[in-house]
């Protein structure tokens, strides 16, 4: 069995070990993410929808009620240059509706349909059970620690973008 530190430097076959143990971290993350954006993409393939479609009908659910568009996009799991473009899509396929406020012409609302909400009632086993294949063998504890130790990275990135 290859041992955890060492076993990135083996499956990218790299002769030479890392320059630091941060480069060897962060690039774990990004093989890791790499990963696992793929096999979530193939499953929101199959239900004709990419992550930034489904991650915009997950907040406008979970918010239960309509939503100002830049505050959908603060909300983003991924920073997505072009909301306009990506709600116009929504629209198309009849999974959101937008509606200009009355008192302030620049906020547009934009509201959950019935039929998107019952395409993510119809995904939520499926997305359930991928999260369960990806990262169910790793334990409570594991999970917690996970979550914490890449919320304290995210913390120092903030940080550093804040400072530029």
């Amino acid at each position: 069995m290859i041992s955890s530190t060492g076993k990135l430097q083996q499956e990218l076959k790299k002769k030479k070990p890392f320059d630091s143990p941060e480069q060897e971290a962060i690039l774990n993350i990004l093989r890791t993410n790499d990963q696992f954006q793929n096999r979530f993409g193939r499953l929101l393939r199959e239900f004709g929808m990419t992550s930034s479609q489904y991650n915009v009908l997950r907040i406008l659910r979970g918010e239960g009620q309509p939503m100002p568009c830049l505050e959908i996009a603060s909300r983003m799991i991924q920073v997505v240059p072009a909301m306009t473009g990506l709600l116009d899509r929504l629209e198309k396929q009849r999974l959101v509706g937008r509606e200009r406020c009355t008192e302030d012409r620049r906020i547009v609302y934009v509201t959950l349909t019935d039929k998107a909400s019952r395409l993510l009632g119809s995904m939520d086993e499926r997305v359930m059970n991928e999260h369960r294949a990806l990262i169910g063998h790793l334990s409570r504890a594991e999970l917690k620690e996970l979550s914490r130790l890449l919320e304290k990275a995210r913390e120092s990135a903030a940080s550093v973008d804040s400072s530029e």
